[in-house]
């Protein structure tokens, strides 16, 4: 049986041919996507394991462009300049926002890394997925869906950790609208947007998260972190407005309902 229709044998290419030309030795097969935070990065034993799968949930359908965000500025901590696949459906723009190049460039990110897929529905999505992580080529692969998307079921989760895996890219699940399930991811987050603190002037301050641990498969789950995105660093730093804030030690506010989650996918 064909993997590849012939438009996914183009993407392999595509793909291919940019990681050719951009590095593909720089980009580490094993190891840890590390933060930059080091108590959260030091909580997980590393950072966020490469080749492995991580399910990022907004916290309610409000937060979805907080965890795209989160999401991508992880991604793009990745080494080198292999590049990073996003997929999403062609209507996710309408949902959660398009995605700019110069605001990626602006947050300290290189777009030029960054290959944008959108698929006319979800059983593409999940088509591109099986393929793009398969890329050695790529430094990760973000697949964002919205809702309940029934096709990523725990077998779909099994072949795509499998790819991962064996691919060395690391896969982050982006859950937009959508409530934790059971799944074969290494770790799964809740993000949520957090109070960003001004700087001189009154400037907008940082981007800022509050990220909940809801399951590791190396450890507990619970822990609670809240993080500043540093520009200048790019990477992730301790929440300008707290002191210390790694771990079970931090109190978040609760968070909104849940039950808002859950609205079909496309």
């Amino acid at each position: 049986m064909r993997e590849s229709s012939y438009p996914l044998a183009g993407l392999r290419q595509r793909i291919a041919r940019i990681a050719a030309s951009g590095g593909f030795e720089s980009r580490p097969a094993e190891g840890w996507l590390k933060s930059g935070h080091a108590s959260f990065d030091d909580a997980l034993g590393g950072g966020l394991a490469v080749g492995r799968c991580h399910e990022f949930f907004a916290a309610d359908a409000l937060d979805a462009t907080s965890a795209a965000a989160f999401a991508a500025l992880l991604a793009l901590r990745t080494p080198g300049r292999a590049p990073l696949v996003w997929l999403r459906t062609s209507d996710a723009g309408k949902r959660s926002g398009h995605i700019y190049a110069p605001g990626i460039a602006e947050l300290g990110g290189d777009p030029d890394r960054l290959l944008l897929v959108e698929t006319p529905d979800a059983k593409m999505l999940l088509a591109c997925a099986n393929d793009a992580i398969r890329c050695a080529g790529s430094a990760a692969v973000i697949v964002e869906s919205w809702g309940r998307f029934p096709l990523f079921d725990l077998t779909a989760g099994r072949r795509l950790a499998l790819g991962a895996r064996d691919a060395g890219t690391t896969l982050l699940m982006l859950r937009l609208n959508a409530a934790p399930a059971p799944s074969v991811a290494e770790t799964r987050w809740s993000v949520a947007a957090a109070a960003s603190h001004a700087l001189e002037a009154n400037a907008p301050g940082a981007p800022a998260f509050d990220l909940e641990l809801l399951r590791w498969r190396g450890g507990g789950a619970g822990m609670r972190w809240r993080l500043d995105w540093n520009h200048d660093e790019q990477s992730f730093s301790p929440n300008a407005g707290d002191t210390a804030l790694s771990g079970t030690l931090l109190s978040l506010p609760a968070r909104r309902a849940m039950a808002s989650h859950g609205a079909e996918a496309a």
